[in-house]
């Protein structure tokens, strides 16, 4: 009996050790260091929950280079199971290409699907009625100014009513302080985020408010995109916001980094990471007291209103070339749990996709973030549709303002180089 005993229990023990020994690996792909500690806090529960062990893939930092790798193996066929795309703007032409598989029946058969802002919802869907991609992060953005200096200097907080109040306040800030006053990203080596941190953010105040027409074509002709390429002019022109480092090869470094931390910039483009990623206690290089001495402007509309700009921050994919897609789809449902929102709102100050992380312990602590989720849940912001194309766009609008950087050319010619490049890449068919 002693003995048959014993080899029960080393039969059992076998049978866990081969199941362990067999435990499927789903590959996740993540780049920057403090998207991999965030990542890595959640990954044990998951591989716990279903006997899977999780290998995260770092790639590289920028998001430029983090994409071009991303594509180079989603073409190859040989991607990671899970993945991220950088921005909203970038899922329409990967689901075109075929590379992401579709999870609308798993989320809306998942707990959590109730829970998530509509926004996202609506934003993750794809023209065809499928969801291809997990909103677990929202990107929110606004002005960011220095408060103390402008106080400090008589100059006035209140919220700009338009562009030409922006403006005339940015060329307040330098006559009185010497400091530049406005920044908006541009350049091809700031690559997409010319478009998403910088263009966009004007092109939703003016008379082309939507660049994606019923028909799914990009209306690049009207005079909306003429007047956001303007806007960046008169700041070039002016003098109003650092030229040189945006042509550097890593552009985000001496103005967000440096500058503005040293009140040599006193406003910029920029999301709801400012307070923790930038500026705060995530940053290389902190502002003291940041939630009090930054405040936010929402970007006002060229002759009127006030926007706030949401997208979806680097939604989670499954490839759809994954030899294990039911299981990743399930592992990567885990990382839009409230848990795994909060690790990424702690390390990178993106807003969760879920409601319910209003209410979680460690999110609260979070004390910059709070009223800017209960916004979202009020029905604050505005979204810019996007299409196939749009990354032809995000490029096109990189060379476009880097010509305006260079003084080599007007709003009228930084229009004609977008068109022309997106004709190029895209035909003449796609633009109107």
């Amino acid at each position: 009996m002693f003995r048959r005993t014993i080899l029960v229990g080393m039969t059992v023990a076998s049978a866990l050790a081969i199941g362990a020994a067999q435990a499927t690996t789903i590959r996740i792909a993540e780049h920057r260091p403090a998207r991999i500690d965030a990542l890595n806090k959640v990954v044990p529960e998951i591989e716990k929950k279903y006997n899977v062990h999780i290998e995260v893939v770092e790639y590289p930092a920028p998001e430029k280079d983090y994409l071009t790798k991303l594509l180079t193996e989603l073409r190859a066929g040989n991607a990671p199971d899970i993945f991220t795309a950088p921005h909203g703007s970038d899922v329409a032409d990967m689901v075109a290409a075929g590379y992401l598989a579709p999870i609308t029946t798993e989320l809306k058969a998942w707990d959590g699907y109730s829970q998530m802002f509509d926004v996202g919802k609506a934003m993750a869907t794809s023209k065809d009625g499928q969801i291809y991609v997990l909103p677990a992060m929202l990107n929110v953005q606004q002005i960011y100014y220095r408060r103390d200096i402008l106080e400090k200097a008589g100059i006035s907080t209140e919220q700009p009513k338009t562009w030409a109040e922006l403006l005339d306040r940015a060329k307040e800030i330098k006559a009185k302080t010497g400091a530049y006053g406005l920044l908006f990203p541009a350049g091809i080596t700031w690559g997409d985020g010319a478009f998403v941190e910088g263009f966009r953010l004007l092109i939703v105040g003016t008379s082309t408010p939507q660049i994606v027409t019923g028909d799914g074509k990009l209306n690049l002709t009207g005079q909306g995109i003429k007047d956001a390429l303007g806007f960046y002019a008169d700041l070039i022109n002016s003098d109003l916001m650092p030229i040189q480092p945006l042509l550097e090869p890593e552009p985000w470094v001496v103005p967000k980094y440096e500058m503005f931390p040293a009140g040599k910039l006193v406003a910029t483009t920029g999301g709801s990471w400012g307070y923790i990623y930038d500026w705060g206690p995530q940053s290389k290089n902190p502002i003291p007291n940041v939630t009090e001495v930054v405040g936010t402007w929402e970007v006002p509309g060229k002759t009127g209103g006030q926007y706030v700009l949401v997208d979806l921050e680097s939604p989670w994919a499954v490839s759809s070339k994954s030899p294990n897609v039911g299981l990743a789809k399930k592992v990567m449902l885990e990382l839009d749990s409230v848990k795994a929102d909060v690790a990424y709102a702690q390390n990178l100050g993106n807003i969760p996709g879920r409601t319910d992380a209003a209410a979680d312990p460690e999110f609260q602590k979070l004390t910059p973030l709070v009223p800017i989720l209960t916004a979202l849940k009020n029905g604050t912001g505005t979204n810019l549709k996007t299409a196939e194309g749009f990354s032809a766009v995000a490029e096109g609008v990189a060379r476009a303002t880097e010509a305006l950087l260079r003084k080599q050319t007007d709003a009228a010619g930084a229009q004609k180089i977008l068109v022309d490049y997106v004709k190029e890449v895209l035909g003449d068919e796609a633009v109107k």
